[in-house]
């Protein structure tokens, strides 16, 4: 079955947030963000040089890949998205173009996504990648919001202006072709076959850089699809905006929303805000009904560990699905 007719068919799937912002879980000198923790260094404005001491001290030592895509797979899930490089700019992947990752940055050491890939594997699990191919707060080259779209939402903007206030020497064209373009290749070429390479907010993304992308995926991994949000109109499939809920049929299209459990996609444990089984289930019908896949969302703690609550919904959505 090629990649298309198993993404028609899979209907649900989970989506996962992990990184550096998991251990500050919303918080920061006192203060709870009233927003989605994993864009925590953009609300408090933390420095480049304060926010990539967290590497320092990340450890998960109780992350398990196995029990991960078990937890998906018996859920009734076909397939899971995993944050391998957020907009902090850290990839859970070794990485030869940015020793900013989970590897070479870390007392933890080992390579998640790599973990995850074999246990998907071992599990009959189909697995895609997240990655932020335009926002990288590491870097003063990073794109920045448009005029149309100035800040992700009050008091957050798209780009590092915190630590890069002069936006005159931006040249986003440099950090693609030294950090980009050369992860995006690791991905596709270090973990076997992948279901999606899922992309994220294009802002100022030109349609050139959008069209290579594309095509490097297609030329490491012609099955592999990729999503909408990788800008400019080039894409495989739809991702709805997050938590949209469309009201009409999509027919023979590919779409997908991607939703939140609670009201955050990173770690935020101040948000005890879970939808019920019966809710997912709703959700899910609704959407399904509509030829639309559900990407159900799960932010883990800093150790590696789903939330209980949320690992007591998904077992009772698997439950009934079941």
């Amino acid at each position: 079955m090629d990649n298309k007719t198993f993404f028609k068919e899979a209907k649900f799937g989970m989506m996962i947030h992990f990184g550096l912002y998991s251990i500050l879980g919303g918080e920061y000198k006192g203060r709870v963000m009233p927003c989605i923790g994993e864009w925590a260094q953009s609300y408090f404005k933390i420095p480049n040089k304060e926010y990539h001491r967290l590497a320092e001290i990340f450890n998960p030592i109780y992350f398990d890949a196995e029990e991960w895509v078990k937890t998906a797979k018996n859920t009734g899930m076909k397939y899971m998205v995993v944050t391998a490089k957020h907009h902090e700019g850290f990839a859970l992947f070794k990485s030869e173009a940015d020793r900013f990752n989970v590897v070479d940055a870390t007392p933890f050491q080992r390579d998640i996504i790599g973990e995850l890939a074999k246990a998907c594997r071992k599990y009959d699990m189909k697995l895609g990648l997240y990655y932020s191919q335009a926002i990288d707060w590491t870097s003063p080259d990073g794109q920045s919001g448009t005029e149309e779209e100035p800040q992700a939402v009050e008091n957050m903007t798209w780009g590092n202006e915190w630590d890069f206030p002069d936006q005159s020497h931006k040249d986003y064209r440099r950090l693609f072709e030294t950090k980009i373009k050369p992860q995006v290749k690791e991905l596709l070429t270090n973990y076997g076959d992948l279901l999606l390479i899922w992309f994220d907010t294009p802002m100022g993304l030109s349609e050139e850089c959008s069209r290579e992308l594309y095509d490097m995926v297609k030329q490491y991994q012609s099955d592999c699809l990729v999503n909408s949000r990788l800008g400019n109109g080039i894409c495989d499939y739809i991702s709805a905006g997050d938590n949209e809920i469309p009201e009409d049929n999509k027919g023979d299209m590919l779409f997908e929303t991607p939703a939140t459990l609670n009201g955050t996609w990173g770690y935020k444990p101040t948000d005890q805000d879970w939808k019920t089984a019966e809710e997912v289930l709703r959700i899910k019908n609704y959407l399904n009904e509509r030829g639309i896949n559900y990407l159900l969302n799960i932010g883990p703690d800093a150790l590696g560990r789903f939330p209980a609550r949320a690992v007591g919904i998904l077992n009772e959505v698997g439950k009934r699905l079941r």
